[in-house]
């Protein structure tokens, strides 16, 4: 603390003041003053430890003088941080009460970033707002300069204990893979067993470890102080030997560093004949304070829709497809914590498939970037080139391709696996899938070798679309690549569903093959080309505008053509349902939960003990209007049966399409406004 001189000797002149000491004496007790605020100034953190039912952290501060709109709260973990690296803020304006200089803000409980959290409490002159330093959205950022007050610590109760528990196939079908997340690198293991409690018939199985460095990363920010978080040690134990289509119950942990809550599975069943998957792109996570990036807020409406999807189901086997952009994290660590603490509910007790995007792996310096891809493979990923992904999430198979700088490989590229009736098929359009690529090479051969008596079903997804009536004219010569090197597949082996994101909307097309239609309905026999549909709508909330009509520059007309059969900016999922004869898609919107959108693919196969075989479906649209159909087969001859019900769905199609008013059912955002 300074204190102000009782006595400062004239300069010069006996006896006076020098007009200099005045200033200085000005300018000590202005620095003894402003010292005085801000030692009364307080800030305090509740609770000290977080235990395992802390639920929200409470800040608190009192005595700060001439309170301004812009003095803000940072966010630090691990507390050694330096006040220009802060993890994200809060205004002090969020509190009822700032004006008084005191008040109250409260988060959420915030992910185990293996370190306790800190909270600093800082003044923002408005004279120092500089777009110099701007987030994501061009906003300026806090510069964390004039500190008034810090928090003590918020530590973790438990930090050993595991976090992050998620689940996904392997190989085998008679396996499942658990991976989670810890502080350091001890024994963990696997515990589980066909009842809730631990005892009789509860084995044991050992994990792996994995983790990556600083050095690691590919560019900023992932590799500056500013992006980059220890993420902890990501341990991997594969379960074999399972019974299939039966629940197991497990925990994940050590006596000695703790224990997760236990969760429970539904084993794989290859031989089951139906399959129930939820589908989506883009999701990303939600994070309750601002920061570098924005973050989706409607993530967490999608997670909670699925999650009660799925309790819905009971003892059904499911799994969820998450098609790129997974977090959205772009080289800011702890986004990767938030996301999978926020997906935890629905990972730790259903399989969580992946497959990579811009945002995961984008970064100048990549290995694949042929002449075409000017401007579409750029910064994206944020420096992290694949690493975080490639370790947090480990699919089956074994594709990679190495990063070129010394880092780790980038892993989980592209790989299959048959689930019931369906055989789903992952690829990267961020890596070599052109003619001689190794990716190529296994989407062949895979292909080839799927049985369609078993799996009468393929659909096939990837992050960038094929197709899209949106306005994204940068990826054209990437669809024009995928178009030449890929639909020729996706037709000779008679793709079902071939399914992308990127785009952050909704969109559903005819069957095509090169922009030619072979069905116009919404209910038919596979016809000769894969339904293509747009995925990207999980809770990124940018939206890219339609095409316009070319004759429209200066007044924008959003024209939908033809063959796209309905689109949408209504956030949400996609939801599958498929029996041997039947495959369904629904598309499930946020704001209601109800679907607002279906196709169904009939596969001709007919089942043995019937002569005529009644397909129903009894889901309901969102004005509660039944969509049953029922469709006779005469014959098991496929012209025939192709014939009828080709007749049928197209008269089916044009009643859903032409009478949705006399429904009372309206599209949600079917065009731009």
């Amino acid at each position: 603390m300074l204190t102000t001189p009782t006595h400062v000797a004239s300069l010069g002149v006996p006896g006076k003041m020098h007009p200099k000491t005045h200033l200085l004496l000005f300018l000590l007790a202005a620095l003894a003053a402003g010292e005085a605020s801000a030692a009364a100034t307080t800030l305090t953190a509740t609770p000290a430890k977080l235990a395992q039912s802390d639920s929200q952290i409470t800040i608190r501060w009192s005595g700060l003088p001439d309170p301004d709109g812009l003095d803000y709260v940072g966010i630090y973990s691990p507390p050694s941080s330096s006040d220009r690296d802060f993890l994200g803020y809060l205004f002090l304006n969020g509190s009822a009460t700032w004006r008084t200089g005191s008040g109250e803000l409260t988060l959420p409980r915030l992910p185990n970033l293996r370190a306790p959290y800190q909270f600093r409490l800082f003044r923002w002159p408005a004279r120092e707002y500089s777009y110099h330093h701007i987030d994501h959205d061009g906003n300026p950022l806090p510069h964390g300069r004039h500190r008034v007050a810090a928090s003590g610590d918020v530590a973790f109760e438990s930090p050993a204990r595991p976090d992050q528990v998620h689940l996904s196939f392997a190989d085998g079908a008679d396996e499942m893979r658990v991976m989670f997340v810890c502080g350091d690198a001890g024994k963990r293991v696997v515990r589980y067993g066909p009842g809730k409690e631990e005892g009789a018939g509860w084995k044991e199985v050992d994990t792996e470890v994995r983790t990556y460095e600083q050095k690691h990363m590919c560019d900023s920010p992932a590799n500056s102080s500013v992006g980059w978080r220890d993420p902890g040690f990501v341990f991997d134990g594969l379960i074999k030997g399972l019974e299939p289509g039966k629940r197991y119950f497990y925990k994940v942990g050590s006596d000695s560093g703790g224990w997760s809550d236990t969760y429970s599975f539904i084993s794989r069943d290859s031989e089951a004949n139906e399959t129930i998957a939820f589908l989506f792109g883009d999701m990303g996570t939600y994070i309750p304070y601002n920061t570098y990036i924005r973050t989706q807020e409607e993530s967490l409406s999608t997670v909670k829709w699925i999650l009660r999807d799925i309790q819905a189901l009971g003892d059904k086997p499911a799994f969820i497809s998450h098609i790129g952009d997974i977090s959205y994290a772009r080289g800011y660590a702890w986004v990767w914590d938030h996301f999978f603490s926020q997906i935890e509910p629905i990972a730790a007790n259903t399989p969580y498939h992946v497959c990579i995007g811009n945002h995961e792996y984008d970064w100048p310096s990549q290995p694949w970037k042929p002449w075409w891809s000017s401007g579409i493979y750029g910064t994206d990923g944020g420096g992290e080139c694949g690493i975080p992904y490639s370790v947090k999430f480990r699919m089956p198979g074994n594709s990679f391709v190495p990063t070129g700088t010394g880092a780790p490989d980038t892993r989980n590229l592209y790989y299959s696996f048959d689930s019931g009736v369906v055989h789903f098929v992952y690829m990267s359009t961020e890596t070599n899938f052109v003619e001689g690529s190794d990716q190529l090479k296994f989407l062949k051969a895979d292909l080839e070798k799927v049985n369609r008596s078993r799996t009468p079903f393929i659909v096939f997804q990837g992050h960038r679309p094929m197709y899209t009536t949106s306005n994204e004219a940068r990826d054209f010569a990437h669809r024009q690549q995928m178009i030449q090197h890929l639909e020729p597949l996706l037709v000779t082996y008679k793709v079902t569903l071939a399914l992308w994101g990127h785009v952050h909307r909704y969109e559903r097309f005819c069957p095509m093959k090169n922009f030619q239609c072979f069905n116009m309905s919404s209910s038919f026999v596979y016809p000769g080309a894969p339904v293509h549909l747009v995925i990207g709508m999980g809770g990124q909330d940018y939206q890219p505008f339609w095409q316009p009509r070319h004759d429209h520059p200066d007044v924008p007309v959003y024209p939908q053509p033809e063959r796209s059969m309905y689109r949408g900016g209504e956030f949400g999922y996609t939801k599958l349902v498929a029996t041997k004869e039947k495959l369904t898609l629904m598309y499930v919107g946020n704001h209601d939960g109800q679907v607002h959108d279906m196709v169904e693919i009939f596969s001709g196969q007919v089942s043995s003990n019937s002569d005529a075989t009644e397909v129903v479906d009894d889901t309901k649209l969102s004005t509660g209007v039944s969509t049953k159909l029922k469709i006779p087969l005469v014959s098991l001859e496929i012209v025939g049966s192709a014939v009828l019900a080709l007749v049928l769905g197209f008269s089916f199609g044009f009643l859903i399409r032409r009478k949705k008013e006399a429904a009372q059912w309206t599209q949600v955002k079917n065009e731009e406004s």
